[in-house]
C-alpha cells in the first residue's frame, strides 16, 4: 500500500481502538450505576423516614383529638343524663300532686253527690 493509504487505515485502526470497549471500562461503568443506585436507594429511604414519622405524627395528634372527644363527649353525656333525671324527678314530682289532686277531687265529688243522692 502506500503512504496514503497506510496512514487512512491507521487512522481508522486508531479510531477503532478509541472506541473499542474494555472490561476495565465496563467495570467502572457498573461500579458507576451501582455507586447512583445506593445514593437513589438512600435518597428513597430518607424520603419513606420522613413519611413515616410524618404518619406518627399525624397519629399521635388524631390519637389526642380522639382522647379528647371522647372525654368531652363522656361529660356531655353525664351532663344530658343529669338534666334528664332532674327533669324525670321534676315530672314524677308533678304527676304525683296532679294523682293526689284528683283523687281529692274525687272524692269530693263522690261526697257531693252522696250527700244529694240522700
Amino acid at each position: 500500500m502506500n503512504e496514503s493509504g497506510q496512514s487512512s487505515s491507521l487512522k481508522r485502526a486508531g479510531t477503532y481502538q478509541e472506541n473499542r470497549i474494555t472490561k476495565k471500562d465496563l467495570t467502572s461503568f457498573k461500579e458507576e450505576i451501582v455507586q447512583q443506585f445506593h445514593a437513589s436507594i438512600e435518597g428513597i429511604r430518607d424520603e419513606v423516614r420522613r413519611l413515616a414519622e410524618g404518619v406518627a405524627t399525624v397519629n399521635e395528634k388524631l390519637d389526642n383529638i380522639h382522647k379528647e372527644l371522647t372525654t368531652e363527649i363522656q361529660e356531655t353525656r353525664q351532663e344530658v343524663l343529669a338534666a334528664v333525671k332532674f327533669s324525670y324527678a321534676e315530672l314524677d314530682k308533678r304527676l304525683t300532686t296532679l294523682e293526689q289532686e284528683f283523687l281529692d277531687l274525687k272524692l269530693r265529688v263522690e261526697k257531693i253527690e252522696n250527700r244529694s243522692s240522700v
